[in-house]
């Protein structure tokens, strides 16, 4: 069997594992992604379980040994290694390094090896990526941690404990990165402010593109976005019709948010699939490729859509087994 560590623990056990209890945490889980605020949601701390765990060897190399018979009565954490960098918190886009294993039996069931020289882009959102948020947070990037998961934490039926070990490798750029391309003619032009966030001015008295259309503004040269892909983005989106913002990660403090390509109009999968991490790309996009002609449900039927996007990451998604 295999899971998808991004979507190991429920929303309820998420809010469990993570703010029920913690000393300044929001009452509700947040609803969107993290809001950096470098303030720790669990800080978990070691215990019997998680000690006696042990790692061989290192890196890509490690091989986690769980002696039989642990109670694994709590979540428990014990750091294997202090890094020397700034401390991690939620919200940090980091490359990680990392293994998932089935308490009772060793049985390795994900990794990062399927990513480049073995690590995997990981957004530290405690909603998805919530295994790597109680491992890694409010420690040193460059530490490894083992997290002992219980079953009790995970919920559902047929939930098993687990043992995740991890490392920080790195911090990776929350904005794009690629090398500037002349701006295309007739569309929205874009400038950027001192941190990287865009603003988008829609060109005068000029009509929307009769199809959508996708530019780039940087071209990056990291990995290629295929279709399922789970991305890292920022983004702002407004209308054409007026330039007022509906959405943004901007507006959220600047919080990277992820999703899958094919969890999104079909607009924003459009600017998003064969696009390389690093790039931003401008897209102006149809109410069909929108939310839809005018007379739907949607406040933003009818309306054509104008979208920048900065690709942080992006990572294949394994389906279940």
């Amino acid at each position: 069997m295999r899971i998808r560590p991004f979507a190991a623990v429920s929303a309820v056990a998420v809010t469990a594992l993570l703010l029920a209890g913690c000393s300044g945490a929001p009452e509700t889980a947040p609803e969107s992604s993290p809001t950096p605020d470098a303030q720790c949601l669990l800080d978990a701390k070691p215990g019997k379980t998680s000690d006696a765990i042990t790692i061989s060897g290192s890196g890509a190399d490690a091989t986690v040994e769980v002696p039989a018979d642990l109670p694994f009565e709590a979540l428990e954490r014990t750091i294997v290694t202090e890094g020397d960098g700034d401390d991690v918190f939620a919200g940090d886009l980091l490359s990680i390094r990392y293994q998932v294993v089935n308490a009772e039996t060793n049985e390795v069931l994900d990794s990062s090896e399927r990513g480049e020289g073995g690590v995997l882009p990981v957004l530290m959102d405690p909603q998805s990526s919530s295994l790597f948020v109680a491992a890694l947070e409010c420690e040193p990037l460059g530490s490894t941690a083992v997290l002992a998961l219980p079953a009790s934490v995970l919920g559902g039926e047929g939930a098993q404990s687990l043992v995740v070990y991890a490392e920080s490798v790195g911090k990776l750029p929350t904005i794009a990165s690629g090398t500037p391309v002349d701006p295309a003619e007739g569309m929205p032009t874009v400038k950027l402010d001192k941190d990287g966030a865009p603003t988008i001015t829609i060109p005068e008295g000029t009509e929307p593109p009769a199809e959508t259309r996708v530019e780039m503004l940087q071209q990056g040269d990291g990995a290629e976005v295929q279709p399922g892909d789970l991305v890292v983005v920022q983004y702002r989106g407004v209308k054409w019709s007026d330039g007022e913002e509906f959405d943004s990660s901007w507006s959220r403090e600047a919080t990277p948010t992820q999703f899958q390509t094919n969890q999104v109009v079909n607009g924003f999968r459009l600017a998003l699939e064969g696009q390389k991490v690093g790039s931003q790309v401008l897209v102006a996009m149809t109410p069909a490729d929108g939310y839809g002609e005018a007379g739907g449900t949607h406040e933003l039927s009818g309306e054509s859509l104008v979208f920048v996007v900065d690709i942080l990451a992006t990572t294949p998604v394994q389906p279940a087994q």
